[in-house]
């Protein structure tokens, strides 16, 4: 009995690291895909050129936390400038995949904590050095 409950623990052990972590929530993917955009978005503005149609794109600044995102994802989807241009298509895409997601299948898991409109338009800078608290 003891080298088949010894083999048993030895399969768990090694099945366990393959399954990997919990399925993604609702929550999870809208997070991921909140980011994945916004990276996406600075990429394409950073690769084309300053005369480029993307400068004229509606900035994209996304807090799933505020509000006042759902305009703002209603408002770059309905933008007319870059029609026909890849990159910019597929972005749009997902960007209107992140609204449906956020309307429709998991709007009971989101919970809005500010309506600050302005915040997305100027978010806050982000520091990453840690606060001077010696200094006093």
């Amino acid at each position: 009995m003891m080298p088949r409950t010894l083999s048993l623990l030895l399969l768990v052990v090694v099945w366990l690291p393959m399954v990997g972590s919990a399925p993604p929530t609702c929550y999870s993917r809208m997070l991921t895909l909140s980011r994945e955009i916004m990276g996406d978005f600075q990429s394409l503005q950073a690769s084309e050129p300053e005369d480029s149609c993307v400068r004229y794109l509606p900035q994209l600044y996304l807090d799933i936390h505020n509000y006042c995102v759902l305009a703002k994802l209603r408002d770059f989807v309905a933008s007319p400038q870059c029609w026909k241009m890849a990159e910019v298509d597929a972005l749009k895409d997902r960007v209107r995949k992140l609204y449906t997601i956020m309307n429709s299948f998991c709007r009971r898991d989101l919970v809005f904590l500010s309506d600050d409109c302005h915040a997305l338009d100027h978010p806050a800078p982000v520091t990453t050095a840690p606060p001077d608290w010696q200094s006093k």
